[in-house]
């Protein structure tokens, strides 16, 4: 839809889109935007605790009758709580070992639906009903850079097949994280690195008017 000022008596007055221009240049110029998540201080420490459900594959080697040991890869989903949880819903990859006599490792990285990424490790027994695990965050990408933390979580159940398929649901998931560096700024179109100084449609308007009638920009 095109605008045409000289049509001033019909529908918004010459005044009113002048500053509805303003209102608009202000938003490119650096003012606040609707619906962030409020600043945190760095180092300051932040709980969590959520939900989560994994499905994958086991392969599990019997060393005589008391000790068994396995490796195995999961896939799933996590959902977190809380007002200042790292994040709300994230896909996440595990691969780990574990010895029934001298307990199991594990590493995930959490995906969050931007694609930025969380980096851990845990530690544990035999994945199974009830077993619970102790793991560290330990740092990430893009928002999550210098995040680093503690966390604990347990198997509510584990179903697994006898071709070596398994499927559970983690339960009392809670931890704790902190941000020793703030992660980076998105940038905004027309600003320095963002999108290489593009044009908005708001300030092609102020381009159209008369000099006399431009609001002044940043």
């Amino acid at each position: 839809m095109a605008w045409d000022c000289r049509t001033s008596g019909r529908g918004m007055g010459r005044w009113s889109f002048r500053v509805a221009l303003l209102a608009l240049t202000a938003l490119t110029c650096g003012g606040p935007a609707m619906g962030t998540e409020v600043a945190k201080d760095p180092g300051e420490w932040q709980a969590f605790e959520g939900t989560g459900i994994a499905t994958g594959h086991r392969q599990t080697l019997q060393l005589g009758p008391d000790r068994k040991v396995s490796i195995g890869n999961l896939t799933g989903s996590l959902l977190l709580t809380g007002d200042q949880r790292l994040g709300q819903g994230f896909r996440i990859e595990v691969i780990g070992f574990s010895d029934g006599l001298k307990g199991g490792t594990g590493w995930c990285v959490w995906t969050d639906r931007g694609g930025d990424q969380v980096f851990g490790e845990f530690r544990g027994g035999l994945i199974g009903t009830g077993a619970r695990f102790t793991g560290t965050l330990l740092g990430g990408t893009g928002r999550y850079v210098g995040v680093t933390g503690e966390y604990e979580f347990e198997w509510q159940y584990v179903i697994e097949s006898g071709e070596g398929n398994m499927q559970g649901r983690i339960t009392g998931l809670r931890g704790r994280f902190r941000q020793n560096s703030p992660p980076p700024s998105p940038q905004r179109n027309g600003s320095p690195g963002g999108g290489g100084g593009q044009i908005g449609p708001w300030t092609r308007l102020v381009s159209d008017l008369p000099p006399s009638d431009r609001p002044e920009m940043c």
